[in-house]
Parts: structure tokens; C-alpha cells; sequence
């Protein structure tokens, strides 16, 4: 892991994802791209692409640039490479084709918590950015303070085509020295016995180099609260789950139960595209 992408509205959120970004960049040596991605009223964007400088379109700019240029001169990235963006392009879009453009390794965004992670920047869907990202996507609702990622929750189904994503999971766990929690929720909708669960995990795991982890099968009403209350139990710093590009936030889960789980959990929740 080389670059993280911290894309910025200047929120409280945003700042939140920046002090996560910082200490992991300096934990792994990696670059901060900070991205404002400015959208603009349909005769001003008009302007931009017709080459036109009108007064209000360089306002934006400048302002812009101007706090974006404060945020990088914070303290809080000192010892840091950071490059700084303003991008005219709707946020989502902006977001995803920044991060292939620079290959980036890992995006860390604030979600506001009310509303789950609708709207993390203004005029953007994040569940977008989750959901059509090839790289992993770390969420967080709140100052993360010192951020340890000991304890590692990864909840799957380990299932076959988790197998990629599964592999970048343990790169990234690699930077943190993580227990690693491997955890299959069982529910009276998706119900296995032990003997059949614990032979699914054995298998999967079989194809892989981990240290540091254990299996667990855990039990509950359904896989929100299973995740939920399995990383409670286990004082998890981080949930980890895989997310697939066509059926939306959860691929192997009824519903979007990443969604809920980031609306109902202060925990930050990293996702990984199958």
C-alpha cells in the first residue's frame, strides 16, 4: 500500500477521515491525494469546458484551492507527501476515476452517521463509491483518536469468489500486526450446521499463508446485528466485508446490510469489491 485517497468537503467527516488517513500513512509510509471535487452550477461547468474565466467560476477556484491548501498545511500531516486536487466532475464519478487515474490503493471517507452512507460528500452517493470501487474503501463516523486495528472482524460467507478480494484483505492486515477474526454469521435464514460451516472455513482458509487469526461461527437474529454484536464481543477496531459490484453494497447478504451496519456501528467498516 502506496497511496490513500482522502477525497474532502471540508467537513467535520472529511477532517475525521484525514486523521485516519495520517496515522496510517505514517504507520506505512504511504501518500495522502487530497480531493475536492467541486461541483458546479450547469452554466458555470459550461464555462469551465468552453475555456471561458468568468469572475464566479474563479471565485470557486480560488476559494478553494485556498482551503484545501490550509487543510494540507495542517500539523496533522507534517513527515507526510501530500498532493493536493480540485476536480470538476460530480463527486461519485470524480472520485472513482481519481483513484484509478492515480493508483490508488485504499480510499478513507467520513460518513455522517444519520443517514447511513448516503451522503458522505455534498452531491455525491458514496454507496456508489463502495459499491463500483475496484479498491478497498475504508468508512468512519467518527474521530477515529488512536487508531489501532488490532482486532480485525471479517465476516463472509467464504464462498469461492470472495477468494481475490480475500487476498487483499490480508495485505491490508498485514500493515496493522492484526488479529484477524474470520467469522461467518449463521441465522435461521441462512442456517448451517457447525460441522458443514466450520468444513466451508477450513477449506477456504486451506488455499492461504495467515497468521494471526481464528474461525469463528456465530449465531443470531440475522447478519447485521451477527456482525454487529460478534465485533462487540470481540472489541473489534474494524470491520472488514466484501461488496459486489452489481447486486450493491453486500453480495452476500439480503439487502444493504453494509449500509446498516455503517449506520448503526461507530466501529469504521472496510469494504473489498469481489
Amino acid at each position: 500500500m502506496k497511496r490513500i485517497l482522502v477525497p474532502t468537503d471540508f467537513s467535520k467527516h472529511a477532517e475525521d477521515a484525514l486523521k485516519l488517513a495520517a496515522q496510517i500513512a505514517k504507520k506505512t509510509k504511504c501518500e495522502i491525494f487530497l480531493l475536492h471535487m467541486l461541483e458546479l452550477p450547469g452554466q458555470m461547468s459550461d464555462a469551465i469546458s468552453g475555456g471561458s474565466g468568468i469572475p464566479e467560476v474563479m471565485l470557486f477556484i480560488k476559494k478553494a484551492n485556498e482551503t484545501l491548501q490550509k487543510v494540507k498545511e495542517s500539523t496533522l500531516l507534517d513527515g507526510i507527501s501530500v498532493t493536493e486536487t480540485v476536480q470538476f466532475e460530480r463527486a461519485s464519478h470524480g472520485i472513482l476515476s481519481f483513484s484509478k487515474k492515480n493508483k490508488i490503493d485504499l480510499i478513507i471517507m467520513g460518513s455522517h452517521g444519520s443517514s447511513g452512507v448516503e451522503e458522505i460528500l455534498i452531491g455525491s452517493n458514496t454507496e456508489k463509491v463502495v459499491r463500483l470501487s475496484e479498491i478497498p474503501v475504508l468508512v468512519i463516523k467518527k474521530d477515529p483518536g488512536k487508531f489501532e486495528a488490532k482486532n480485525f472482524v471479517f465476516a463472509s460467507d467464504f464462498s469461492q469468489e470472495i477468494k481475490k478480494p480475500f487476498k487483499k484483505m490480508i495485505e491490508f492486515t498485514k500493515n496493522f500486526d492484526a488479529n484477524l477474526f474470520l467469522v461467518m454469521i449463521c441465522t435461521p435464514n441462512s442456517f448451517k450446521t457447525t460441522i458443514a460451516a466450520e468444513k466451508i472455513m477450513n477449506d477456504f482458509t486451506k488455499d492461504f499463508d495467515i497468521k494471526n487469526y481464528s474461525m469463528h461461527i456465530f449465531n443470531d437474529a440475522n447478519i447485521e446485528k451477527g456482525i454487529l454484536n460478534f465485533a462487540n464481543s470481540t472489541n473489534a477496531d474494524l470491520i472488514g466485508l466484501c461488496t459486489h459490484g452489481r447486486t450493491g453494497l453486500a453480495h452476500f447478504f439480503n439487502g444493504s446490510i453494509s449500509e446498516d451496519l455503517v449506520n448503526h456501528t461507530v466501529k469504521p467498516v472496510i469494504t473489498f469489491k469481489i
